[in-house]
């Protein structure tokens, strides 16, 4: 992977998503400039005190501004350390997750993960950011708020006192401000990725860490954990591939919590324990295993054990799609010569694919053992159900291969070599099949 821009201009072409996400925000509350804003050039475009609207898009993104915008705007009821605790507090009481956190805690107390959430420090300019968050993604900040907790809860587990989680709840709080400086149809579940969207996915996390050096106020280690918390131990991460020590004790954390926060997130009625428990299991090279040991008993617990509605066919689906997509490659890979199946892209899906077979083979949850396992389950629900998830989280890792492969390489169909070309053939495939799930 080649390695990661982290220079200012690396998000700039993010910035009028940005200063979109602004005026329309502006709409609808009142946001005023506390300062005059000027361009890089001395130029004035806007008064002090002026009131800030939409109309004003066009004449912000033309230019490059002097300083932060988020420097010189203001709003009444912005994001404050004080409606982070509230919030988190709230999800402590409502909230399946964090209301687990908390229940396994010594004292099962809500104080011991929001001591250091009250210790937080948020200047102005990242306030800003965050109530620009708050307004326009409402449930990007709550997922930020919820992987807060869970990141301190991991630092709680692994001995960190409350003044080691203070840092360690800031990198989790911001870590996803990134994601404000991408195109905002990547929360349309609709939308479906290009080739650009992967580039902004797999930045969003370089975009947040500058933001946050930006602001010369945080340890070094928060801009390292924020810039870490998509990486995998295994180096199937992002953006650097990063293995094993090479991620900060810090990153790992955030690494893990926020999976968590996510699978909750979007399993919420579907066994989201469940999942989760199967997904660490089955995937224990990408995470460490000491927090992986703190999460396992939380995820047993039988309270949040949801009933998986699932027949036998659904069970054989699952083992066709997989194994048509196994079989798939392997035919394509075998009619390749030796020089064309070395290109870059053909040795990846080679290699994610047999680490991917290793690991299902390992969790007895290959297809071959699967179809055998299924002969034997008739009749027994809880059976099926955990083979029905553990497909479903095979195919789901089968998608970021698929995925992989676009955000790596971006104009891969346009290559003539032969390996390329099988790489590309057997994701188009791979896709059509994905998205008849």
């Amino acid at each position: 992977m080649n390695a990661p821009d982290l220079s200012p201009a690396a998000f700039a072409d993010g910035d009028s998503h940005y200063l979109r996400a602004i005026t329309d925000m502006a709409d609808r509350r009142t946001v005023v400039t506390q300062e005059a804003l000027y361009t890089d050039r001395g130029i004035k475009l806007v008064d002090k005190g002026a009131r800030v609207d939409s109309r004003l898009y066009d004449r912000l993104v033309k230019h490059k501004l002097r300083g932060s915008i988020d420097e010189h705007l203001a709003m009444d009821d912005m994001v404050s350390v004080q409606s982070i605790v509230q919030l988190a507090a709230s999800q402590c009481e409502h909230d399946t997750l964090a209301y687990l956190l908390v229940h396994t805690l010594e004292g099962m107390t809500a104080e011991k993960l929001l001591a250091p959430v009250r210790a937080l420090l948020l200047p102005p300019s990242l306030a800003f950011k965050l109530t620009v968050m708050r307004e326009q993604h409402p449930a990007l900040f709550e997922h930020s708020v919820r992987m807060m907790l869970a990141a301190v809860y991991l630092g709680i587990k692994s001995g960190w006192s409350d003044r080691e989680c203070v840092p360690l709840a800031t990198a989790a709080l911001l870590h996803d401000i990134g994601v404000l400086h991408m195109d905002p149809v990547w929360h349309d579940p609709a939308n479906k990725m290009t080739a650009v969207g992967r580039q902004q996915l797999m930045a969003h996390p370089i975009t947040a860490m500058l933001i946050i050096r930006g602001q010369n106020m945080f340890p070094r280690v928060v801009e390292q954990a924020v810039l870490e918390h998509h990486e995998c131990m295994d180096g199937s991460g992002y953006p650097r591939g990063l293995q094993g020590d090479q991620i900060s004790l810090m990153g790992q954390i955030l690494m893990v919590a926020e999976v968590v926060a996510a699978f909750f997130e979007k399993y919420a009625n579907e066994a989201a324990a469940q999942r989760l428990s199967l997904t660490l299991r089955l995937n224990h090279r990408k995470f460490p295993a000491a927090l992986i040991a703190c999460l396992l008993p939380v995820l047993q617990i039988r309270a949040v054990q949801t009933d998986v509605q699932v027949t036998p066919a659904d069970v054989e689906r699952l083992i066709e799609q997989l194994s048509t997509a196994f079989g798939d490659w392997d035919t394509r890979r075998a009619g390749l010569s030796p020089e064309a199946a070395e290109s870059e892209a053909c040795a990846f899906v080679e290699q994610r694919l047999s680490a991917l077979q290793k690991t299902l083979f390992e969790a007895g949850s290959h297809p071959q053992q699967q179809a055998e396992a299924l002969q034997y389950l008739q009749g027994d629900e809880q059976g099926l159900a955990e083979l029905a998830l553990l497909g479903r989280e095979a195919l789901w890792q089968l998608q970021g291969i698929v995925d992989a492969t676009h955000s790596r390489w971006l104009t891969l169909e346009h290559s003539p070599q032969a390996g390329d070309q099988a790489v590309v053939q057997w994701r188009d495939a791979c896709a059509v099949r994905l998205a008849q799930r």
